[in-house]
């Protein structure tokens, strides 16, 4: 008999959603294209479910070039006008023009700090937060971190990244681990943040 894992609540009992948060959510990201995927999809859950983005992922995946930031960042209008003709992603023309802006600006921090990870990961101090939230209720939707981080990103011209989606992001990135403590994951991340 096996027993049944434990997950956070946000899961749902949807497929997509239980397959993100066992291999993704909350795993320290260190790699610069999936930090661009994590950007631009964040940027248009902006108002929406995590859940209506990760059904439709893989139609973004294909739309915009495998998240590449170096080809995002000369879409022509044909282009955009394409994107805004796809049933597949989320047509909203700010978050599509924002996709063009975000890759350029992405492409800046890069030339300055390498990479992105260099740059984004000194908002949490180069390492994990680990939170001990016992229930979902607990988990805030932004921080003093994420604040800095938005204002950081809006002051160098990104789009869509109020501290709400920075904190978003930063739980996707394992910037944050906001795994609830009676989750399976808590525990596998919180050993694996501390090596």
């Amino acid at each position: 008999m096996t027993t049944e894992l434990l997950r956070c609540d946000w899961t749902g009992g949807r497929e997509l959603d239980i397959i993100y948060h066992d291999n993704e959510w909350g795993v320290p990201l260190h790699d610069d294209r999936k930090h661009f995927e994590f950007i631009l999809l964040d940027g248009f859950q902006a108002g929406l479910s995590w859940a209506t983005i990760l059904k439709k992922r893989e139609n973004f995946r294909i739309a915009f070039d495998n998240f590449s930031p170096e080809i995002i960042a000369n879409y022509s209008q044909s282009k955009l006008d394409e994107l805004m003709n796809n049933a597949g992603i989320i047509r909203n023309k700010l978050k599509i023009s924002s996709s063009v802006t975000n890759a350029q600006k992405f492409l800046d921090v890069q030339k300055e700090f390498e990479t992105f990870d260099n740059y984004i990961w000194q908002f949490v101090g180069r390492k994990t937060i680990t939170n001990s939230w016992k229930s979902m209720k607990e988990i805030p939707v932004r921080t003093a971190e994420s604040d800095a981080m938005s204002k950081d990103l809006q002051k160098r011209g990104f789009k869509f990244v109020g501290s709400t989606i920075c904190y978003a992001y930063m739980q996707a990135a394992g910037m944050v681990n906001d795994h609830r403590v009676d989750c399976f994951r808590y525990k596998e991340l919180t050993s694996f943040a501390q090596n």
